[in-house]
């Protein structure tokens, strides 16, 4: 009876052999990209004043990030802070690797004087994204940069390839230490209005280019890459004596409609086309807050190569739109559906607005005092983060450290409580999510490990007449939408992505105290068709110390 079971074995075993082999002639063609970063604290002056910042590589903001495609990307990340720390990478759907994700629910924080490798892949995805920190309130001293996502050179993009490509990470910015800060809000207070606005790390930045001198007056065009990394506020963009041709959000190619502005909110990142068409001069770039007491502004410089003219005038006013005008902008970002994606398919060929949902969660987020102090919450209840990350207590069976039942999936009464939140969903569920805005004030909702179909705005209420409201044909696919003052946005969500996934609002405040949870997307199959091994290397903490992986 042995040499069956043998023989068996040994079939199994090269059948593994050729599986693994197949895997890496798969990937053969993927590069790796090796880094190495290290993570201090610095001193610089971003708006006039001395302050403590977060450095990576001793640059603020970090290092810029330009890959390809499924490039393979394995970065060693030393933290040489006085705390624990870790990076996110925003928008990067880390496909069936939400343990790489690098939040708390996904990660231990990599201990001071000590290091992480995070082995990770912009898998079948293109476009602007950016990291930053989402430990502690480590997001407001810095320790952003950029990751720009380049299609491989046989997938058509449909534009012309531009004459140059700028990256702007604009955002608010506070003059008081980002320690002090966290102490604010830990002890019950709210953030006011920050102290002003920044460009890459600047108050003020220049981008040159060339207008061309053809004998047919050809006018050179320029990719401008623009993410609001800030923490509070929207930001208008615009650019003086120019329009911008929205080309691409978040990774979706768009219907390429031309703008004076653009709101861009937290956490969202749009692409656009400037032909530099105007009489040979330098002209103002505006990044403005919006729907705010005082408006704040940073102003950069447009450089006409062959300019001997200064920049001069009143800077570009800001839109005379308000909310209103807002919202119906966000209407026009429509998905172009005849271009492709990543990958040689039509964005649309996966035909959204036919798929039944298999949920409806209906979110409404509010600012509750909970024993006195400021919190943020969704359906009445305020997120705490555990000692273990809920990521390593699903894939370990550690009780107790996250529940599925405190989070209702439609707004309840009753007081605020605090709970380690996660919503269960199952793989290939299709869902629809309505995120509902009672207060005066706009907010911006990410999802980790996805891009979702924004398929409606409204003021007041969300009923499900609303539904009939739905555009359910051209709606673009993104991270992170905004939310109006009293109004609601819907979004549809396809759960193929098996993981723990936060849910969150990009405004960092409302973030850290308590305005987000996770999904948490399974499958009874546990298999690497679904979702990758824990790595060897994870971090263990809590009540993960000590287990086998």
């Amino acid at each position: 009876m042995g040499k069956p079971v043998l023989l068996h074995s040994l079939l199994l075993s090269g059948l593994l052999l050729l599986a693994v082999l197949d895997v890496s002639l798969v990937n053969a063609d993927d590069p790796y990209r090796f880094y190495t970063w290290t993570v201090t604290y610095g001193t610089i002056s971003p708006l006039g004043a001395p302050q403590q910042v977060i450095l990576i590589n001793g640059q603020f903001p970090g290092p810029q990030l330009d890959v390809v495609t499924n490039d393979n990307l394995v970065l060693n990340l030393i933290n040489k802070l006085d705390v624990p720390f870790l990076l996110t990478w925003n928008g990067i759907k880390q496909r069936k690797n939400s343990w790489q994700d690098g939040v708390l629910g996904t990660n231990c924080p990599i201990p001071p004087g000590s290091n992480y490798t995070y082995n990770f892949q912009p898998k079948d995805q293109i476009g602007s994204f950016n990291y930053f920190p989402s430990t502690g309130f480590h997001r407001a001293a810095g320790g952003y940069g950029a990751i720009n996502v380049y299609q491989r050179p046989r997938i058509p993009i449909p534009y012309a390839t531009p004459d140059g490509d700028f990256t702007l990470l604009v955002g608010d910015w506070y003059k008081t230490d980002h320690k002090a800060l966290q102490a604010s809000l830990d002890s019950g207070n709210s953030l006011p209005l920050p102290d002003g606005v920044l460009i890459n790390g600047h108050t003020q930045a220049t981008f040159s280019g060339d207008q061309g001198n053809s004998p047919c007056h050809y006018s050179k065009t320029y990719k401008f890459r623009v993410s609001n990394v800030g923490l509070k506020n929207t930001l208008n963009f615009r650019i003086q004596g120019h329009t911008m041709k929205l080309i691409e959000v978040e990774g979706s190619h768009v219907v390429q409609n031309m703008y004076d502005s653009l709101d861009v909110h937290v956490g969202q990142s749009v692409n656009v086309l400037v032909t530099l068409n105007q009489a040979p001069k330098d002209y103002y770039i505006v990044a403005s807050t919006r729907f705010t007491p005082k408006m704040l502004v940073a102003s950069g410089v447009l450089h006409y190569t062959n300019s001997q003219t200064p920049v001069s005038g009143p800077l570009p006013a800001e839109p005379s739109y308000q909310l209103d005008g807002s919202m119906e902008q966000a209407r026009t970002y429509r998905w172009n559906l005849t271009a492709n994606a990543a990958r040689p398919n039509p964005q649309g060929s996966f035909h959204y607005g036919t798929i039944t949902t298999t949920k409806t969660i209906i979110l409404s987020n509010s600012a509750p005092l909970i024993n006195g102090k400021q919190r943020y919450a969704v359906n009445g209840v305020s997120y705490v983060n555990a000692d273990t990350p809920l990521k390593l207590a699903d894939y370990f069976n550690i009780p107790g450290v996250f529940s599925t039942s405190s989070l209702q999936t439609v707004p309840s009464g009753g007081a605020a409580t605090v709970a380690t939140s996660a919503i269960p969903t199952s793989l290939h569920d299709f869902i629809e999510v309505v995120f509902q805005n009672d207060e005066n004030t706009m907010q911006s909702w990410h999802l980790d490990g996805y891009d979702f179909w924004v398929v409606g705005f409204g003021s007041g209420q969300w009923a499900p007449a609303k539904r009939s409201t739905y555009n359910l044909v051209d709606a673009l696919t993104r991270h992170t939408t905004q939310v109006y003052p009293n109004s609601w946005t819907a979004i549809l969500v396809s759960l193929d992505n098996q993981g723990m996934w936060n849910m969150r609002s990009a405004i960092w405040e409302r973030q850290y105290l308590g305005q987000q949870f996770y999904l948490r997307v399974w499958s009874p199959v546990q298999s690497l068709a679904n979702e990758y091994f824990i790595p060897t290397n994870a971090l263990l903490c809590g009540k993960a110390v000590g287990k086998s992986h």
